[in-house]
């Protein structure tokens, strides 16, 4: 996670604006049920008309309310309201919203603070409380729909001498008491009567409240849906990035490992790391800031606000939390620990598949096709069934979560409808409730998605994190030296060994030799006596346990990687062409050659011939691999790659077995005038490529046997004399 981590720190600020605009989409998301409770409360069911004071009352529907009110309420409500008189020029001014103003005197509510507005809808809520309880006792019903309001007002000097009498009292001290007791949809209808009353349009009232309120959900909706393609965006562009970045450093992290970290990985391993271990990164970050951050904000809001719509209704939110917890619980117990397994086989795949096609024309020719198809096939199925068993786990999760979805639905259906017929909730609050209850379920589905790609991911970043983190073998020096610029430089192996990693016995033992400029050194031995080994520690591409490698009495390891390489002209054994053309190819050795250089270094390793005879000559294309060249066409474009550098120092590692003796021989005899002032290091297996070399050192079993020119080396060496015996005749070592 640290990797994740450190990587994620120069976007910052991109990930603080994906943090903000998350919150923007909660935010809006979680408004949403509440305004969809207000459209159905008060939109629908209360025709427009919102809970507390009226906005104006009639001076007889005042009187009537102070009637049921206690001292302190009434002055409450006569300080909220303003009254108005039916002749005066605000009565008038008033008529657009209540008709009636200019015929009657009304109170109108004054524009006042917070707080008093709070006391004066507490006021007005035990005044209907109280006329309605004194309403109950008289008719002995539970409503007052469809009383008539003058009725009222003709009861109203009954209920004043009540009132100075004592005799309400009661209902005055239950009113304030018990305040919902007669519940919301009293009020509103008495709100109703007042309006009605003042000659208000209640279906314009309720038009206007719902075209306001869908209006304010449509914006909000689609603010909350802007939010969340701004939040795609930036998670889009931050989960790239990183990605980006992390296949930069692991490329050029595995551009300086050496040989001995390669054999460490195998290079399945780093392309799958390179890759698949990067893309599950990419995607767990797009997924971390898109959900991983949204759902407990959501869940953690829509907990809030449920309890908020309906205390009652909470403990259902709680059974479904324990339930889906307990879901996740169980499925993540089964399949985390495969995960890990999960990337080991697909390197393994990878390198099943690698060998597969690098090796096809072997693999046919001994036909064993039906051998690596089983191979493949118990590489793939490993896999097969590693991925089924995961994603089967995690499919259960899904529907067993839609499952406890549908049942919570159906419990808060089952227990609301309860709630509404007793008048303790109302249809608008219990479908706000039911719609946070499938946000906080959504979003404990939301995390279990992450909790599903978070192991993967930290099992991916691990793995990235050990090719980063690997102390390289091979390491430039902390006070480099400069070689002095010359263009003759003497090689010299002073009492070299070399062991590798793990191995019981040292390859190459006690080596030295040195190699003048102007001078070719062969080396020639049995198989596996060390030859390729020597040759590859003069570029770095290992480093000596004991001893110097030296040029011009400066130890290579004192110097800088790339000036040591770049003084050197390297042929491997195994000729390595790059997709691209010729010209191309050939200019990895000297970026800026020009055309007649390249020609020169074509002549000199004998492939200007067949050049020449393609259709586009230096231009022609190269195949992935160089496979659209013989072995030995590849060898000698390899070579002309090495020549064109112009390097003090050649290596050729075994570079001409793949040519015929006659182009061999003409390839020998123009390296000569090529090479003429560097230092030359020929490995080579026949006999015939070496013969001329100014120095040949015999190679067993990882030791110098002997040195010196062929006919001294065939008068007292007995290895290299049975290595030539058994390639030549007696006549051509004559």
């Amino acid at each position: 996670m640290k990797l994740i981590f450190r990587y994620l720190k120069p976007f910052s600020l991109a990930l603080i604006a994906s943090i903000f605009f998350l919150f923007v989409q909660v935010l809006c998301d979680l408004g949403l049920p509440r305004l969809m409770s207000n459209m159905v409360d008060t939109g629908i069911q209360a025709r427009g008309i919102q809970a507390g004071a009226p906005e104006a009352i009639s001076e007889e529907g005042f009187t009537l309310l102070k009637t049921f009110l206690s001292g302190r309420d009434e002055e409450t409500l006569e300080e909220g309201y303003e009254f108005i008189e039916s002749d005066s020029s605000e009565a008038i001014s008033l008529t657009d919203r209540f008709p009636a103003a200019d015929s009657i005197n009304i109170y109108v509510l004054a524009d006042k603070d917070a707080v008093l507005a709070k006391a004066v809808d507490e006021a007005y809520s035990h005044a209907v409380n109280g006329l309605a309880l004194s309403l109950r006792e008289i008719t002995g019903q539970d409503t007052v729909s469809g009383y008539q309001l003058e009725r009222l007002y003709e009861m109203a000097p009954f209920y004043a001498d009540r009132k100075s009498s004592g005799q309400l009292e009661a209902y005055i001290v239950q009113a304030a008491n018990e305040s919902a007791a007669v519940g919301p949809q009293v009020y509103i209808a008495f709100t109703r009567f007042f309006y009605n009353e003042l000659g208000v349009d209640l279906e314009r009232l309720q038009r206007v409240y719902i075209m306001s309120t869908g209006m304010k959900m449509l914006g909000i909706a689609l603010l909350g849906g802007l939010a969340a393609i701004v939040v795609g965006w930036f998670a889009s562009k931050i989960g790239t990035s990183v990605a980006m970045r992390l296949r930069r450093d692991v490329f050029e992290k595995v551009g300086q490992l050496s040989r001995e970290e390669f054999d460490r990985f195998s290079t399945a391993s780093l392309i799958t790391r390179t890759t698949n271990d990067v893309q599950q990164i990419q995607q767990f970050i797009l997924m971390a800031i898109r959900l991983m951050l949204f759902a407990p904000i959501m869940g953690i809001g829509g907990i809030v606000l449920a309890v908020r719509s309906s205390v009652s209704l909470s403990w259902i939110i709680a059974v479904a939390v324990i339930a889906i917890v307990g879901l996740i619980i169980l499925m993540f117990a089964l399949a985390i620990p495969k995960f890990k397994i999960l990337q080991l086989l697909i390197d393994k795949l990878n390198l099943v598949s690698r060998e597969n096609l690098s090796g096809m024309m072997v693999i046919r020719a001994f036909r064993n096709e039906s051998y690596e198809e089983n191979r493949f096939e118990q590489a793939n199925g490993r896999l097969r069934k590693t991925n089924r068993f995961i994603q089967r786990t995690m499919s259960f999760l899904f529907p067993a979560m839609m499952l406890v979805m549908n049942l919570v639905s159906l419990l808060i259906i089952w227990v609301g409808a309860r709630a509404i017929e007793a008048s303790e909730l109302e249809i608008g609050n219990m479908m706000a409730f039911m719609q946070y209850a499938m946000q906080i379920i959504m979003s404990f589905m939301f995390m279990s998605m992450m909790f599903v790609m978070t192991p993967r991911a930290l099992v991916s970043a691990e793995r990235i994190q050990e090719v980063l983190d690997t102390e390289l073998s091979v390491q430039d020096p902390e006070q480099a030296k400069e070689l002095p610029k010359a263009d003759d430089i003497a090689l010299e192996f002073d009492r070299v060994s070399f062991r590798y990693r793990n191995a019981a016995d040292p390859v190459l033992k006690d080596i030295s030799f040195t190699t003048k400029p102007g001078q070719t050194t062969a080396i020639i031995g049995s198989t596996g006596s060390g030859k390729t080994t020597l040759v590859n520690l003069v570029p770095r591409f290992y480093d000596a346990i004991s001893g110097k490698i030296m040029l011009n009495g400066l130890d290579i390891r004192e110097l800088p990687q790339k000036e040591l390489r770049e003084s050197i002209g390297y042929v491997p054994q195994k000729a390595s062409l790059f997709s691209g053309d010729i010209a191309f190819n050939l200019r990895y050795g000297k970026e800026n050659a020009d055309e007649e250089e390249i020609r020169q270094a074509l002549q000199a390793a004998q492939a200007l011939g067949f050049v020449d005879r393609m259709e586009d000559g230096m231009a022609s294309s190269v195949a992935q691999g160089g496979t659209n060249f013989s072995g030995g066409q590849k060898q000698r474009l390899s070579i002309a790659r090495a020549l064109l550098k112009k390097s003090p120092i050649y290596i050729f590692d075994d570079s001409f077995s793949a040519l015929d003796l006659k182009t061999e021989a003409s390839l020998r005899g123009a390296l000569k005038q090529f090479t003429s002032n560097a230092a030359v290091l020929l490995v080579a297996q026949r006999v015939s490529s070496i013969m001329d070399a100014d120095q040949i050192i015999v190679l067993d079993q990882g030791r110098i046997v002997d040195r010196g020119t062929h006919e001294e080396l065939m008068e007292r060496c007995e290895t290299y004399r049975d290595i030539a015996q058994s390639q030549l005749t007696k006549e051509e070592l004559a």
